[in-house]
């Protein structure tokens, strides 16, 4: 078909034909950044946590008035709740995945203070963690029995230069140090503070996104207490025994002390979806934007189309008088609705790249991959094409005699 009757058509509508191009290109930029945000998200929400999500309870516990003995008090809560029928694991830790705030360190690799560092999520745990969490170690060992200590020496500032500390990094962080992979046994630094490398895990998420980095975390062997920030970690047979195993462990911890106050109770997987909440609302809220706006520039195609139809009545009756056929006015049709979507795709496409250069800017949102763009354009042609397909239906069936007298 010849494109320049086409486009002579088109100057002699300039304005319509410009309306439609930028609901196209805006509706390109948009929608690709918009999909590309949803992937991000949905990405985010499927990353494995690196523990048994499912298996798992939090309990987490603050004193009233002043602890005499928290340690002593601890120790008593964990003999406790590992006797309780259907828990299989009992431990104490200072964080898991998925929550607001988050205790950090940065390691380096030289005690110089200008060593360039890497900051990682700093998990603190106590005995029987390692196995309670259900975190895999693909290198090295879990800690051993004499080398977790109490969370006072987090107070002896004096003490702690001259500790040596042992350490679990997590696969992608020691990457990051050691790249050929050989971490263990390996000495890194807290400031001045010497930590020996004693095992690598594969998986164990940050609590939280911190400089765009969600799997850089160190474990220390440091047991906390109830009072301090440590937070009870129950590991149950079975994952449809939680709400009962939940409600007898608050019992438990209310006779050992009802003098506290119980400041988190929940499984990982509850703690997860919370987390994630505002996530899905994102995701459900970008999807029913594109939605409506394909819907809308779909809608501005079929009235452009129809009213254009109706215009050009006359020049369609002496194009079918003349003997073209219903099919060569269709394809007149959608191909001027192609070369116009193609137009507002072209521009579509930098103001995506534009749009995402202003989210990398103002939110730390990676750059939209190239993909994504003729995803969008696809998209766009095959929406244009089936919104135009009615109007131009319409058209090719007016008959040659009917559009002559209409003149």
């Amino acid at each position: 078909m010849e494109i320049r009757p086409i486009l002579s058509t088109l100057s002699r509508h300039k304005t319509a034909a410009a309306l439609i191009v930028l609901e196209i290109a805006l509706s390109c930029a948009i929608i690709c950044n918009a999909l590309f945000i949803v992937s991000q998200r949905i990405d985010a929400m499927q990353l494995a946590s690196g523990i048994d999500d499912n298996q798992l309870i939090e309990i987490g516990l603050r004193g009233i008035g002043k602890q005499v003995n928290a340690d002593a008090r601890t120790a008593e809560d964990l003999a406790s709740l590992r006797g309780i029928p259907g828990v299989e694991n009992v431990a104490i830790v200072n964080q898991l995945p998925f929550q607001g705030g988050s205790w950090n360190t940065s390691l380096s690799a030289s005690a110089d203070p200008d060593a360039q560092s890497i900051n990682g999520a700093q998990y603190m745990i106590g005995e029987n963690a390692i196995k309670t969490l259900g975190v895999k170690l693909i290198a090295g060992r879990d800690f051993n029995a004499d080398e977790y200590q109490s969370s006072d020496v987090l107070e002896k500032v004096e003490d702690l230069g001259k500790l040596n500390a042992p350490a679990i990094l997590t696969e992608a962080m020691a990457k990051q140090f050691f790249p050929d992979g050989n971490a263990v046994g390996k000495t890194l630094y807290m400031a001045n503070i010497p930590v020996t490398v004693v095992g690598v895990a594969q998986t164990l998420l940050r609590p939280n996104m911190q400089d765009n980095n969600r799997t850089h975390s160190v474990i220390f062997p440091i047991r906390m207490n109830f009072s301090n920030g440590g937070r009870y970690i129950l590991r149950v047979t079975e994952p449809g025994r939680r709400d009962e195993v939940l409600t007898q462990a608050l019992a438990t911890l209310e006779k050992n002390d009802p003098n506290r106050l119980v400041r988190s109770k929940l499984t990982v997987e509850e703690k997860r979806a919370t987390y994630f909440a505002n996530d899905r609302d994102m995701i459900g809220l970008l999807l029913i934007v594109s939605g409506l706006l394909l819907l809308v520039t779909a809608l501005g195609i079929i009235g452009l189309a129809s009213f254009w139809v109706q215009q050009r009545t006359k020049q369609i009756g002496i194009r079918r008088a003349l003997g073209a056929t219903r099919a060569q006015i269709l394809r007149y049709f959608q191909t001027e609705n192609f070369l116009l979507a193609s137009i507002g795709i072209v521009v579509g496409m930098l103001l995506a790249y534009l749009l995402n250069q202003w989210l990398m800017g103002r939110y730390e949102l990676p750059r939209l991959p190239l993909l994504y763009l003729p995803v969008g354009a696809l998209a766009l042609w095959l929406l244009g094409q089936i919104a135009v397909f009615g109007p131009a239906r319409r058209a090719a069936a007016i008959p040659p005699a009917v559009a002559t007298r209409s003149a």
